[in-house]
């Protein structure tokens, strides 16, 4: 075998970058090193892997696209021999595929992967953000190993072990008649405009909410973006519907939100862990889960306001 692990992931995040300036910044390698080990690892194979479009980056041949499934079985085998050493020795160290619902991440995931690498100084964790459909999906199909996500749909094959709870809460402009209440209830929203965060799934959630109580609300906005969807609301557009709630309460602009909770205990969002029903899992996954329910709490969770932290600062 004349080619090199470190070629094979340098020609994977060119493939999945279609570019080999891209694939230099995620790796932070030199264009002309990625350059020269795709050039080796054509010549090696004898079978051209991309095509070269001028001004418009790389594209995969046939060829290529078969040779990127077996790169990355290649990379995860190379990085099971780690799992098992650490197994055999005690010892915790490898790579771990993370993926995390996108109205989760940019709050829990940097705090909660940094603090486990440095526990752990020998492990990598490789973060994916998605949807929670997509995160099955992807767990399904073993592209990533552990999901943080919601409890809305777990279906037979994964286990869920959960973190903390988030009650639902609308979110207004501070000059908004509603940033006043106290608390408001469904009925009471269903003539204001409802500007809905259009997530697979968490629609539902959110729509169930209204369906429950037997009302509809009157949705003039969607969008996939909660910050977005964040920003427009502090403009005054309307309102929405969030579980999370971020320690800042500013939108992209700067411009303030308010928190005003939903009364008549409607059913909270709850964050956990989730993994393929395996009848054994790795060492190093049973860690980052341990690891997980150590670090988030009602009493804590990693970028937003817990449940416990409010109701500390509530008044009598």
């Amino acid at each position: 075998m004349r080619y090199t692990l470190r070629q094979i992931e340098y020609f994977i995040a060119t493939a999945e970058t279609g570019s080999i300036t891209l694939a230099s910044e995620r790796l932070n390698i030199s264009q002309p090193s990625i350059s020269t080990a795709i050039t080796h690892l054509e010549t090696e194979l004898q079978t051209q892997l991309f095509v070269r479009h001028h001004a418009k980056g790389l594209s995969l041949t046939p060829a290529g696209r078969l040779m990127l499934v077996e790169a990355k079985r290649l990379v995860e085998q190379a990085e099971n021999i780690y799992t098992v050493a650490s197994e055999v020795n005690d010892k915790i160290r490898g790579q771990l595929s993370l993926g995390c619902m996108v109205t989760l991440a940019s709050m829990i995931m940097p705090e909660l992967s940094h603090s486990f690498t440095s526990a752990f100084p020998e492990t990598r964790i490789i973060q994916t953000v998605s949807d929670h459909e997509e995160l099955l999906e992807k767990l399904q199909h073993a592209e990533i190993d552990v999901a943080l996500s919601y409890d809305l749909l777990i279906p037979e094959g994964f286990d869920f072990v959960p973190l903390a709870t988030l009650p639902p809460h609308i979110l207004v402009a501070e000059a908004h008649p509603f940033a006043r209440y106290s608390s408001i209830s469904l009925d009471e929203l269903v003539d204001a405009p409802l500007i809905l965060l259009d997530l697979p799934i968490s629609r539902e959630y959110f729509l169930g909410l209204f369906a429950k109580s037997g009302v509809e609300p009157t949705i003039v906005m969607r969008s996939a973006h909660q910050d977005i969807i964040r920003t427009m609301v502090a403009n005054g557009y309307g309102y929405t519907i969030a579980n999370v709630r971020p320690r800042s309460q500013l939108a992209m602009d700067g411009r303030p939100v308010v928190r005003v909770p939903i009364s008549g205990g409607q059913k909270p969002m709850v964050i956990g862990v989730i993994t393929l029903n395996q009848n054994r899992k790795s060492r190093l996954i049973e860690m980052f889960q341990q690891h997980c329910q150590s670090f988030v709490s009602d009493a804590y969770i990693p970028g937003m306001v817990a449940p416990t932290m409010e109701r500390r600062k509530a008044p009598d």
